[in-house]
This record gives C-alpha cells, sequence and structure tokens, in this order.
C-alpha cells in the first residue's frame, strides 16, 4: 500500500480538535513545541514567497503570535502539524490548515519543510484532512501562486478541480502575485 493510498485514522477527542493519521504522517494540533522548527522552516525564504501571510525575514514574536492563536482556537483557523516523527522524517515538516468561511466552506493553507520537497508529503496530507473532513465543510478552496507548480499538483492530486485565476498579496515578496484557484466538492 502506498502511502497516499494508506487508511486514515481520525482520533477524536471530545471538544477538541481531532488528529488524523496516515501511514507516514500524524497531523496534530499545534503545540508550544513545536515554534523552532515552525521558526526554522518558516523563515525560509523559499518557504515564504509561496504563502500570502509569512513574512520574510520571520519577524521577532511571529510564530509565538502564531501558535498562541492556534491554541485559543479563536482565529477562524484551524492549524495541524505535519508530524512525521513516526516514519523518522521530523516531528514537524510542515504545517496544514482550514480556515472558515461563509456557507459551510473553507480554505486550504499548507507547506512543507524543503527537506521534504518531492515525498509525496503534502499531498498524503492533504488527501489524509479531505477525508477526514474534520470541520464537516461542504467545499474547500485552495489557492497557489503560478510560479509555484508543484503546490498546483499537490491540490489535483487530492482532488481539487481548477476554477480559475486570481490574484493575491504576498507579504514575503511585497507584490501582488497571480494565482490559480481550485475547489473540492465534499458533499
Amino acid at each position: 500500500m502506498t502511502p497516499q493510498t494508506a487508511p486514515i485514522r481520525l482520533d477524536p477527542s471530545p471538544g477538541a480538535q481531532p488528529t488524523v493519521r496516515t501511514e507516514r504522517l500524524s497531523l496534530r494540533p499545534v503545540r508550544r513545541s513545536d515554534m523552532g522548527l515552525i521558526e526554522l522552516y518558516a523563515g525560509r525564504r523559499e518557504v515564504a514567497e509561496m504563502t500570502t501571510t509569512i513574512p520574510h525575514p520571520l519577524p521577532p514574536g511571529t510564530t509565538d503570535a502564531f501558535v498562541t492563536r492556534c491554541l485559543s482556537g479563536s482565529s477562524g483557523e484551524t492549524a495541524w502539524a505535519m508530524d512525521a516523527s513516526g516514519a523518522g522524517l521530523g516531528e514537524l515538516v510542515g504545517l496544514i490548515s482550514l480556515t472558515g468561511m461563509d456557507r459551510n466552506q473553507a480554505e486550504i493553507g499548507y507547506w512543507v519543510a524543503p527537506v521534504v520537497w518531492n515525498t509525496g508529503l503534502a499531498t498524503e496530507a492533504l488527501r489524509a484532512l479531505m477525508a477526514a473532513n474534520p470541520l464537516k465543510n461542504s467545499h474547500i478552496f485552495g489557492t497557489v501562486f503560478q510560479d509555484n507548480p508543484a503546490s498546483a499538483r499537490v491540490l489535483t492530486n487530492a482532488g481539487f478541480d481548477y476554477i480559475g485565476e486570481a490574484e493575491a498579496y504576498c507579504v514575503a515578496r511585497g507584490a501582488v502575485v497571480p494565482q490559480w484557484t481550485y475547489i473540492r466538492h465534499m458533499a
């Protein structure tokens, strides 16, 4: 069984954010002990420049503020750490999140550490989160910068359909960047 087709397990805890498990990953809630690795990887230019919100260089306190928002549960974003320690790849190799929108929809966001690029972990994480659908969304949107075809493949490999083009401001680049937009129907 390949990692991409491995069955997922959802570990529900009443009132808590669920952990989603695959063959190589545990998508678990972010914790304070993740701050060092988040800062290490998210602080890299090649990661930050593929997101809309991560600044580069990463200002002091940014990671602490992000983790505090995650732990408070008040930001409208639910984030999971991609923990690949069970596969010997590291306790945190990326983040994946869902940000709530109106009409029971959400937007997916993710980044993976350059040390695990091209390993299939991003696709594995996204497929598992879509299969679990922990927030019970009807539709999930995803956007990627047009100069990041690898992330576009992650979305299409996880069952997302292309729906058009847009633009978004990238904090790390200090510029508006063209994007591709995707949707996945969950119902």
